[in-house]
């Protein structure tokens, strides 16, 4: 079971005695494939950003929840990739896992517009709750493309280096496995495709299941069940998509 972590954006930089760094602990088997990553100049520069930036102002998700989503989902246990943008930014709301809010929040309008479509295309019943941990423990990878915010202003750490990191986890995740389906909803995430090789893994399109384009297609695309027939067919299991 994922347990909390205490590690800060700091302690995955910090040069330690002997000119030894910490090795930093975000889940099983992902520093192997994205250890040159850490060292890089762009997630160096990214850590002095969130430095200043927790500092300053208030971050979102708290600094032991950033890499949930790579806690929750092992690099071998990965099966599907639901690629998002941006943390929620309202207080209480961003957990580390895209689409997802903490037990007792009540699920964000795209979250909502995300169950009327699981219960169209499934028949599974609306959950009650908006916690996807379920989903990330059987294989997805809930992945938002930045994975901190400022309180209240979306978008607001895009540009600032997490989209580096996030990148070389698509393209690890695309060279290192095969027949990963992944979700692109909405035109940011479809910006996503080139890193992905489509001859190995399956490409799933879908407007954003924001209520701004959810009429647009997103309602009536089918996902769910098309996830599970990619992976039915591939000799694996389907993905129980209900939530409590």
């Amino acid at each position: 079971m994922f347990q909390q972590q205490t590690t800060d954006l700091r302690d995955l930089v910090t040069t330690h005695p002997h000119n030894v760094r910490k090795r930093p602990d975000i889940g099983p088997g992902w520093y192997e494939e994205l250890s040159g990553v850490f060292v890089s100049e762009q997630f160096v520069r990214l850590k002095a950003f969130l430095v200043k930036e927790r500092a300053q102002q208030v971050v979102f998700p708290k600094a032991g929840e950033i890499f949930a989503a790579f806690h929750h989902t092992a690099f071998d246990q990965v099966r599907v990739v639901l690629l998002g943008q941006d943390p929620y930014h309202g207080p209480g709301q961003a957990h580390g896992l895209s689409f997802s809010v903490p037990d007792g929040v009540p699920p964000p309008p795209s979250l909502q517009n995300m169950f009327k479509e699981l219960q169209r295309d499934l028949g599974v019943h609306r959950p009650t709750t908006g916690n996807l941990q379920q989903w990330a423990k059987q294989g997805v990878l809930l992945l938002n493309a930045t994975l901190t915010v400022r309180s209240g202003v979306a978008g607001s750490h895009q540009g600032q280096g997490w989209e580096y990191f996030t990148d070389a986890v698509i393209r690890a995740i695309s060279e290192h496995h095969t027949g990963i389906v992944f979700l692109l909803w909405g035109r940011f995430a479809q910006h996503k495709a080139g890193l992905i090789n489509a001859e190995r893994h399956y490409i799933l399109r879908a407007p954003h299941p924001s209520p701004l384009s959810a009429h647009r297609g997103f309602l009536g695309c089918g996902h769910f069940s098309k996830v599970n027939e990619l992976l039915l067919a591939q000799g694996g299991t389907a993905i129980d998509w209900s939530l409590p």
